[in-house]
């Protein structure tokens, strides 16, 4: 506890936070989770900002991992299981001192235990928790590479279910949301989607290829006989005591089967209303349509633009005792305690249409139906919401707008279109710049133009400039741009008269209402992300 206290005390002296957010912080934090953290995760203070104070208040120096010489020979001094529970790295040795690359340097306990361990003085210096983990898994790796002429075909070979392990851990820790295992005529590729952009991490031996695939079947109940069918499932694990979903879809290629594995963090699923990043005008027009009693409200977007999120934390704001909630997905991505969740499964015939059917004879309140793909299933949704049911859904279109069309060209009679739709939230995923290496800087002709089209005026604006904490990129962690439609009477009447997508677009940007682009600028001005991010996933309108 005093140990907590003096980074705390170092924190309040540097002037980075005060009493109070300590104090709160301490009591929300989770029982194993260490303050700085805690701090980290509550926005309070960046990793760069920690840093510098440990760096500045205890005289240890911060280094580069990337840019470190580590001796090889010493990594089997210290047990990889041990170095990414205390997330710390051996580096070098120098006489009798063992240099260890902490995340908290702070940490007495771990460098006691490491003195006995080893036998050496341990001489900490600080790097980012990133760098780190990262580290550990590149270099324990390396060092189990030489499992090569141990991994045969069979999948329940302890070396192949430890690689598989070393992959997904990887995956986990680089905060991925895929993980693609990509066979090549000589090669495996090992790549990981992070915010949003495909990264390789390592490359394989194809000698590899047939007990990895036939591993990632085994753990997701899948045929490993089957070779030449596209496969899915999913299963569950734990890393770090944190629970994980992972997806799995599999796909022959000419070299063999293609794997993908969504990982789907169940302790980070359930986000608040309040974490989707809505600005106030936004955030304002989604809880007034959430707390209608009934009528239908449209999440739309790209795949991978956070849709189910918004629905998640949609639901997880509702689910209370006197509502009942009943969904209908494909797949059930996050399991909800208290909300009646069923599964499409078009083998046995359960499709969206037949679910929706059955769902609306158990007496609901509030329906999710996780995606509108055809006219007898939106023409359900619509008929469920005019009954008196708040009914959610998702649709892949451009913009909120774009969506009435859409719903037209379903072939659902538009007199039941325009009675039941009570808003359409279209969203996207921008990166978010990294906090660490944010710089300001005055804007250029052409930028200044795509903020005076939209009214806005900006005298500075941000970018990263890359740091070892965002792997150079500029970015760290992603979040939404969103616009909501809120269907009034007049637009109603609109609808009715057919008017085109123009006039009803000039009535709403009249009316105030926020459009995708806009609300990217606003993000921009305010420092969350950087104008090119915008302009990539919201064409200026």
């Amino acid at each position: 506890m005093a140990q907590r206290k003096r980074l705390g005390d170092l924190l309040k002296e540097a002037g980075l936070i005060s009493e109070n957010q300590i104090n709160e912080t301490i009591t929300t934090k989770r029982e194993e989770q260490k303050l700085g953290d805690a701090l980290l995760e509550k926005g309070y203070i960046t990793e760069q900002q920690l840093i510098e104070v440990l760096e500045f208040q205890l005289g240890i120096p911060h280094i580069s991992i990337y840019q470190y010489p580590i001796d090889p020979s010493i990594i089997n001094i210290v047990p990889k299981e041990f170095a990414q529970r205390n997330t710390l790295m051996p580096l070098n040795k120098e006489d009798d001192h063992l240099i260890v690359a902490m995340n908290d340097p702070m940490d007495y306990y771990a460098i006691d235990d490491l003195k006995i361990s080893t036998g050496f003085q341990i001489s900490p210096v600080i790097a980012t928790k990133d760098e780190i983990l990262q580290t550990i898994n590149k270099q324990y790796n390396l060092k189990d590479e030489n499992l090569e002429d141990d991994i045969t075909d069979d999948p329940n070979d302890a070396p192949a279910i430890r690689l598989i392990n070393q992959i997904l851990q990887a995956g986990v820790q680089l905060k991925a949301s895929d993980i693609h295992i990509d066979p090549q005529e000589t090669k495996v590729i090992i790549r990981y989607r992070i915010d949003g952009v495909l990264r390789t991490e390592r490359t394989l031996p194809k000698s590899f290829q047939n007990s990895i695939i036939a591993r990632v079947k085994i753990m997701a109940n899948l045929n490993i006989t089957e070779a030449r069918l596209p496969q899915d499932g999913r299963t569950k694990t734990t890393f770090d005591r944190k629970p994980i979903d992972l997806r799995i879809s599999t796909l022959p290629t000419v070299y063999g089967e293609k794997i993908v594995i969504r990982i789907l963090d169940l302790g980070s699923a359930l986000t608040k209303i309040s974490e989707l990043g809505f600005n106030k005008i936004n955030d304002k027009s989604y809880q007034d349509l959430l707390n209608q009693s009934s009528g239908l409200i449209l999440i739309t977007g790209p795949t991978g633009s956070g849709k189910s999120s918004t629905l998640y934390a949609s639901l997880n704001y509702l689910n209370t005792d006197d509502v009942n909630i009943i969904t209908i997905e494909d797949p059930v991505e996050y399991q909800i305690e208290g909300i009646n969740q069923m599964q499409v499964n078009n083998g046995v015939g359960l499709t969206f249409s037949k679910g929706l059917r059955s769902i609306l004879r158990q007496d609901p309140n509030i329906v999710m139906v996780g995606e509108i793909r055809d006219s007898e299933t939106a023409e359900i949704a619509i008929r469920a919401s005019l009954t008196g049911h708040l009914v959610f859904s998702t649709l892949h279109t451009n913009s909120a707008i774009a969506t009435i069309p859409r719903l037209f060209d379903m072939e659902v009679e538009p007199y039941l279109v325009v009675s039941s739709l009570s808003g359409i939230v279209a969203q996207r995923l921008v990166r978010k710049i990294c906090r660490d290496c944010k710089t300001e800087y005055t804007p250029t002709d052409m930028e200044h133009q795509h903020f005076n089209k939209r009214g806005l005026k900006v005298d500075k604006i941000y970018k990263g400039k890359g740091c070892n904490s965002c792997q150079g990129t500029g970015y760290k962690g992603r979040m939404a741009i969103q616009e909501i439609l809120v269907i009034d009477d007049t637009i109603r009447t609109m609808m009715m008269n057919y008017n085109s997508i123009n006039d009803i677009q000039s009535y709403a940007w009249k009316n105030g209402m926020i459009f995708l682009v806009d609300d990217g600028l606003l993000k921009v001005k305010q420092g969350h992300t950087s104008i090119e991010e915008v302009l990539r996933v919201a064409q200026s309108s």
